[in-house]
């Protein structure tokens, strides 16, 4: 059985795959395969281990049908056609678990750095401009006590309000489609509807899956509800925001700052006027960039490819109601 993996990841997951009998072949170059280049390698193997922002859609899928599992590089998996690879019988896994400290901990750099206009205070130490104290000028806001509001309280999102809780003793509230009675016995926390997630909280941190429904979830309507001293947090997924939106309500004072760990599209463009800003702070999509969570990703990543082409079922399945072939 051969493995195809789109770009190189770290070597814990060859090393299980190949003491599993298994071949595996890596995407040798530093750039984004092409469409084309990703079909005419999946024909040549029976699993496809998917790194990156390539988009399995359905063209895709039933271009590459025969593949026995496809086991995705990330928790999120919005760049496949989920329902697609269902009804192709094609089993799909994720990476849970690994990278919630992680990027919990990215979420926290965020709020704190644009609570202080740290990224704006770093480039004017760059561009020269610091020449002259101001004690008015680029002030910051403090968060001890404030309230931080949780959208989407998951493993990242619980993480997220613990660190909140246990540095600035900062109120916890949080929308989901269900409660978390887990965070409300051991942080505090409470459950709230969506408009009331917007107008109470100081910090709010998106912590959900990319769907249809969440999709442009935080528009001109939402930052509009928002409190004047807020800050807006997104490490989960870019197309969550609506960045024109975002950029309107910073510029106006909508709302207080914002930190991104994802944008939309991703890579941004080095011109993007949000990252001028003096609120902003923003980050190339490095949530999950530690040792320990990209090599805890790549197990399981490789554990979910082994199960798939032995015909076990995978450990972390997103569609795990298709039967493995």
């Amino acid at each position: 059985m051969k493995v195809f993996i789109s770009r190189a990841i770290p070597e814990i997951a060859t090393e299980l795959m190949e003491k599993a009998g298994l071949t595996v072949t890596q995407f040798p170059d530093r750039r984004n395969m092409s469409r084309r280049e990703l079909i005419d390698a999946c024909l040549q193997h029976d699993a496809l281990l998917s790194v990156g922002h390539e988009h399995l859609d359905k063209e895709f899928l039933e271009a590459c049908s025969h593949l026995k599992v496809i086991s995705l590089y990330s928790v999120g998996f919005d760049k496949i056609d989920v329902a697609e690879a269902t009804r192709l019988g094609i089993p799909v896994g994720n990476t849970p678990g690994v990278l919630s400290a992680a990027t919990a901990d990215t979420a926290f750099l965020l709020m704190l750095a644009a609570s202080r206009k740290a990224f704006y205070q770093h480039k004017k130490i760059l561009n020269g401009q610091w020449n002259y104290y101001d004690p008015t000028a680029d002030l910051g806001i403090e968060l001890y006590g404030k309230t931080i509001g949780i959208f989407g309280l998951g493993k990242i999102g619980f993480e997220m309000a613990k660190r909140c809780k246990g540095a600035y003793d900062m109120k916890v509230i949080y929308h989901n489609r269900s409660a978390n009675p887990e965070a409300e016995r051991e942080l505090g926390a409470t459950w709230v509807s969506f408009e009331e997630l917007l107008s109470q909280s100081d910090v709010l941190s998106v912590h959900t899956a990319l769907t249809p429904e969440t999709k442009d979830k935080f528009d001109k309507t939402a930052f509009s509800k928002m409190r004047s001293n807020a800050i807006f947090v997104n490490t989960a997924r870019g197309g969550i925001h609506n960045e024109a939106a975002l950029k309107d309500a910073l510029e106006s004072g909508t709302i207080w700052g914002a930190g991104l760990d994802v944008t939309n599209p991703e890579p941004m463009a080095a011109d993007n006027p949000l990252l001028q800003l003096p609120n902003t702070a923003i980050l190339p999509h490095i949530g999950s960039a530690t040792v320990e969570a990209r090599e805890g990703m790549a197990r399981r990543a490789a554990e979910n490819v082994i199960a798939g082409l032995k015909g076990d079922s995978l450990p972390y399945p997103v569609n795990p109601e298709v039967k493995v072939r």
